[in-house]
């Protein structure tokens, strides 16, 4: 294990416990100290050994070797590869950046999700391991398998960061209306989170989970300590997280529309420039305070009923942010040809993984079982588009109250306006595209021609001679 941090050490600590023994390698003599210290305390001493050289660390492994990188991202593990490769044999095999590994540094210890690429003869050798310690479905399935060729594994974990972004921004919505919109205290606001997650459409959905346990949780002078966070996301800009960004640009790059996802990547910037955001509220006079929805003071009933609206709303952006994921992981491997099991990838999404969400994935399951007819456009499924037409009317009603109210609502906003362009053939841009053909001759199709490719049409008008 090069590289003991939090995940990585709490793998190591997973391998150990699995009867796998693991050999530390770090730059910072304290991590692999307070990892051994963590052992001690676990009983699996005996299984972790520190290394401080390469040598060494080479000379403690059998053949083949098999090395688990947990590095930052960036040229840290070009310049690890570079100190161990006069070590390596031929059969040797990195785990790095061909394997996403999900679910944080808690499942990092007792299970994680994981999501490998590469050879199918490096995968077998590891395969048997990674099994051992993975997570595991309800069935008792491992939550692993090979994604595909080359660095497909990577890639499908930077996607799957990005669809949890969307749907992290939806619940974060949910929550911020009922706090403030519906008066809603912290308690009860966990008390409707555990409710989504026991029954309904995000049953079993992880960020579900623990926005209960979020609301709830107090420090010890009883204070929730929700209410001592401040509204910053950092993680983009400080250079700690870097699949947020780069699964925006992927989409915009291979022409995916992605909004539940671009627009939650959009307010965690605007979040972490807070100052800035003070400087902004000074020069307006004053913000657009969230205000309180009628419905808060209407009785259990008329609370009930929104509060139901607002789960649809939140499974319509969640539904919408797998729709949209896969879109790009799909034009992705359609350009590197990774041949991607995409029945492996669900299965992999299936527990130990921050986008688990068990109605979902039983969605997907039962759209790739039959990989030779596979159109992964999931909004060509009528068991898809069902399910987004039923939330539709509630994600609407949700929107509607959001914007008299001042609410901020990026992804589900975003998602509404996601469903309505996706589906409609009289779209606004028949203006925009003869802006275009006016000012800079860039040609249109004609209506009465059959819909055909994103190509360059055939028509110009001259609008006003030069």
């Amino acid at each position: 294990m090069i590289g003991c941090g939090s995940m990585g050490g709490g793998m190591a600590l997973l391998f150990a416990e699995h009867g796998i023994t693991v050999s530390l390698n770090d730059p910072s003599e304290e991590n692999m100290n307070q990892l051994l210290a963590t052992a001690q305390k676990d009983g699996l001493q005996d299984r972790l050994q520190k290394h401080s050289s390469y040598d060494d660390l080479c000379k403690s492994l059998s053949s083949p070797k098999v090395f688990v990188f947990s590095l930052p991202h960036g040229t840290v593990g070009d310049k690890v590869v570079d100190g161990l490769y006069t070590f390596l044999e031929k059969g040797d095999v990195i785990i790095d950046a061909s394997m996403g590994v999900s679910g944080g540094y808690q499942a990092a210890r007792r299970g994680p999700s994981m999501c490998p690429g590469g050879e199918e003869r490096a995968l077998d050798i590891v395969m048997p391991m990674l099994k051992k310690v993975a997570a595991k479905d309800s069935s008792g399935n491992p939550c692993v398998g090979r994604a595909g060729s080359g660095g497909s594994g990577h890639y499908v974990k930077m996607i799957h960061n990005g669809i949890e972004h969307g749907m992290m921004s939806a619940l974060a919505e949910a929550w911020q209306i009922m706090s403030l919109g519906l008066k809603m205290g912290y308690d009860e606001i966990g008390d409707e989170f555990e409710r989504w997650n026991e029954k309904g459409e995000l049953k079993g959905t992880f960020l579900v989970s623990i926005g209960a346990d979020i609301c709830r949780q107090k420090d010890s002078q009883g204070r929730h300590v929700l209410s001592i966070v401040e509204d910053k996301v950092v993680q983009d800009v400080d250079g700690t997280e870097g699949t947020g960004i780069w699964s925006q640009l992927e989409a915009v790059r291979l022409h995916v529309p992605a909004p539940s996802l671009t627009t939650a990547h959009f307010i965690r910037l605007a979040s972490a420039f807070r100052a800035d955001r003070k400087h902004v509220k000074e020069a307006f006079g004053g913000q657009f305070p969230v205000e309180a929805w009628s419905e808060a003071a209407q009785g259990e009933e008329k609370k009930k009923s929104v509060l139901e609206s607002l789960r649809k709303a939140v499974y319509a952006a969640c539904l919408a942010s797998f729709v949209e994921g896969i879109n790009i992981i799909d034009q992705a491997n359609r350009e590197n040809r990774w041949a991607i099991d995409y029945a492996a990838v669900v299965q992999i999404w299936r527990n130990g993984c921050i986008i688990k969400a068990d109605h979902i994935t039983d969605l997907l399951a039962d759209i790739v079982a039959k990989p030779d007819d596979l159109d992964l456009d999931l909004l060509h499924h009528k068991r898809v588009t069902a399910e987004l037409k039923t939330a539709f009317p509630a994600l609407k009603e949700i929107v509607a109250k959001a914007v008299q109210h001042n609410a901020i609502v990026p992804s589900l906003s975003a998602t509404l306006e996601f469903l309505k362009y996706s589906t409609n053939t009289v779209l606004p841009t028949q203006f925009y595209e003869a802006q275009m053909d006016y000012f800079g001759k860039h040609m249109f199709d004609l209506k009465s021609e059959p819909a055909g490719k994103p190509e360059t049409g055939k028509h110009h008008f001259e609008w006003k001679f030069a």
